[in-house]
């Protein structure tokens, strides 16, 4: 019984280092990942990696081809478009539910979080403004009190992190998205949920639409 949760334990470390390194870019798209070469480099057995590939197989992060291996999945304009309509029916139904659920402490949050984006966007340093980024779509998700909501909604945005540079392609991008996020804020905290979920469509809709023009750019869409 010991050695199963061990087992398990393991499992978990190398998915969330694979994962991480997947999202982070670090295995180009249509890679392929291999159990001996893996399981070499981390100092693991094959077991845990396969155990993690396969969830990773499951989270849309990677794409099992039958008799020839396991690949870092290429996306299309198509898949940005799904994803992103996902997230615009999640993070709505989270918004219009959010007048119900926001305390003080949820308030204080998402201020916290905008100090973070403006320090980062004047620093211009978009790797860390894009983690504020998630974390603020994350905060917002849980406005809606819904497990299955949240659940659901991190496995849509583990497919979007490979981009998430790509939607601040350009800095009038950038700064578009920090008036965009502060105005969202601004109206969740007010109880105006109507205009916060107006101006979260369309910063979706624009993150969208400059992640399919990168990948039609870079000659991978």
């Amino acid at each position: 019984m010991a050695a199963n949760r061990s087992i398990q334990t393991m499992g978990d470390q190398v998915y969330t280092i694979l994962r991480k390194e997947i999202c982070e870019g670090r295995f180009a798209p249509g890679a392929r990942l291999q159990e001996i070469e893996l399981s070499e480099a981390l100092g693991v057995s094959r077991s845990p990696v396969r155990e993690a590939l396969l969830r990773l197989v499951s989270d849309g992060l990677l794409l099992a081809v039958p008799n020839k291996g396991t690949y870092v999945k290429e996306f299309t304009c198509q898949d940005i478009d799904e994803i992103f309509d996902m997230r615009v029916m999640l993070e709505s139904y989270s918004i219009l539910r959010s007048q119900k659920s926001m305390t003080p402490e949820r308030k204080q949050q998402l201020f916290d979080i905008l100090e973070v984006m403006e320090k980062t966007h004047t620093e211009d340093n978009v790797e860390q403004y894009t983690r504020a980024d998630e974390e603020l779509h994350n905060a917002i998700v849980a406005l809606g009190d819904n497990s299955l909501v949240n659940t659901t909604y991190a496995r849509v945005r583990s497919m979007n992190q490979q981009f998430r540079v790509f939607s601040l392609a350009d800095r009038t991008r950038f700064d578009d998205s920090l008036e965009e996020h502060r105005k969202i804020i601004h109206a969740l905290v007010n109880g105006q949920i109507e205009e916060a979920d107006r101006i979260n469509r369309i910063h979706l809709e624009l993150a969208c639409q400059c992640i399919k023009d990168q990948l039609r750019k870079n000659g991978t869409a």
